[in-house]
């Protein structure tokens, strides 16, 4: 009798794919450290700690038909969406996050031989999905300052089967710095679509983006979401800005009702609310300051420049890992890292005034451990 092999089943790019690790979930983060929720700083995965705007609770609290499917074609929300970012509705796409837009694109235009482009240290979801797709992941690093290295991208893109994407976050995730424009308008020159994702955009000033460019680049894309300023990460609401012979294949590949109507009616009422919305942009940009100011008077830190929600700080003369644990024991959340460009490095969100005063008390007392143990 032949013996089946289930695994046999799978593709062999799947079968040996590293999988994303994300940020444990809240609940799972209370039980392990044995503290309620409300006596946790989550400083550790860039939400805005204020969540949405009492609008957008009524909104979802008063929506008469959660029972009917939703606009496949996010009709309402698109024309919306048009006048925030002052581009063609047309060329608009909502998505489940921008997380699906970025698997989208690159399902429809990478398989395996085919290449994409990745910056790291920068978001792990390109080289995921990449992988996904069976494509092979260029990764070109960034400099000691995080920018880009133009010239080795364009080194890349003369490969006999060229990469067709080049993905690229501004403001860049963990560290905060923005795409140089001179640095773009140079890379739109090359023969690949170039993504720009904005996650952070709306804590860097709207000034900053590129979404007035892609009328005018047939080779660019801009992502952007809702989690971040609008405070409704768990809704999951992106958008992409595409150019427009990109849309009608986008709208074949997919999925019919990948928008909600929860997400949907939360992205209604946070456009219709942003100027109040600002003033939580607004406080968080100033906290972000603020952790630059004091993080660099702690004695084992060295804060980056930022100009999203967040900072990220080299660890010197202590273990990272162990000053997240130290944190963490106090009640205090923020992220770890240790892989290239990343080595023994934090990264702090910026929250709430008290939220910043709890961080660094319990940076403080550590600090002062230090002292007390030599070392």
């Amino acid at each position: 009798m032949t013996t089946f092999d289930p695994t046999g089943l799978l593709l062999p790019h799947i079968a040996a794919l590293e999988p994303y690790t994300p940020i444990l979930p809240f609940e799972v983060l209370s039980r392990q450290l044995g503290r309620a929720p409300e006596q946790i700083v989550k400083l550790d995965a860039n939400e805005n700690p204020y969540g949405p705007h009492p609008a957008v609770r009524a909104a979802l609290a008063a929506y008469p038909f959660p029972h009917i499917y939703p606009d496949p074609e996010h009709r309402e929300l698109r024309a919306a969406l048009a006048k925030y970012v002052g581009v063609p509705a047309e060329q608009i796409l909502p998505g489940h996050g921008a997380d699906e837009l970025i698997d989208l694109l690159i399902r429809i235009t990478v398989g395996p031989g085919d290449a994409i482009i990745d910056c790291p240290p920068t978001f792990g979801m390109y080289s995921f999905d990449a992988g996904l797709a069976g494509a092979e992941v260029v990764r070109i690093p960034r400099g000691d300052d995080f920018s880009v290295d133009v010239p080795a991208i364009e080194r890349a893109c003369g490969r006999d089967r060229p990469p067709k994407l080049l993905f690229l976050t501004s403001p860049n995730n963990p560290d905060g710095s923005l795409l140089d424009p001179a640095d773009l308008r140079r890379l739109l020159r090359l023969p690949l679509l170039v993504v720009v994702d904005e996650a952070y955009v709306e804590f860097a000033g709207l000034g900053h983006s590129a979404a007035g460019w892609a009328s005018a680049h047939d080779n660019l894309v801009v992502l952007r979401t809702f989690s971040k300023w609008a405070g409704i990460a768990g809704l999951r609401l992106g958008y992409g800005i595409f150019p427009a012979w990109l849309m009608p294949v986008l709208w074949k590949a997919k999925q019919p009702y990948n928008v909600n109507v929860a997400a949907t009616v939360a992205g209604l009422a946070s456009l219709a609310h942003r100027a109040e919305i600002q003033h939580t942009v607004d406080a968080l940009i100033r906290e972000r300051a603020r952790l630059e100011v004091e993080l660099a008077r702690i004695p084992f830190l060295r804060p980056y420049p930022s100009r999203a929600n967040f900072v990220l700080c080299r660890v010197a003369g202590r273990d990272a890992r162990a000053l997240k644990a130290g944190l963490a024991e106090q009640g205090v959340l923020v992220r770890y890292y240790d892989k290239p460009g990343l080595e023994n490095c934090i990264r702090v969100s910026a929250g709430r005034p008290a939220d910043t005063d709890t961080l660094l008390a319990a940076l403080a007392e550590l600090a002062v451990g230090d002292r007390l143990t030599g070392a």
